[in-house]
């Protein structure tokens, strides 16, 4: 398993403003499978980012760092 950081949009309805997006930490298989774990969720995502090495340690130490358990 890795960890993916997601930039969504609360609602699937809203357009992109980069202001309002949001992002969270999922642990998963690949892309497809965090798409599969959100698909419940009205979000509108803008990117699947998989973290790995410095940039994961680096997210891990951020305060805003909380990995979403599905």
């Amino acid at each position: 398993m890795m960890i993916y950081k997601v930039y969504y949009q609360v609602s699937a309805k809203e357009v992109p403003v980069r202001e309002k997006t949001q992002t969270l930490f999922l642990e998963a298989d690949s892309e497809m499978d965090v798409r599969l774990k959100l698909k419940d969720r009205d979000y509108n995502i803008e990117m699947v980012q998989k973290l790995e090495g410095k940039y994961l340690e680096y997210e891990q130490n951020h305060e805003n760092y909380k990995l979403e358990q599905l």
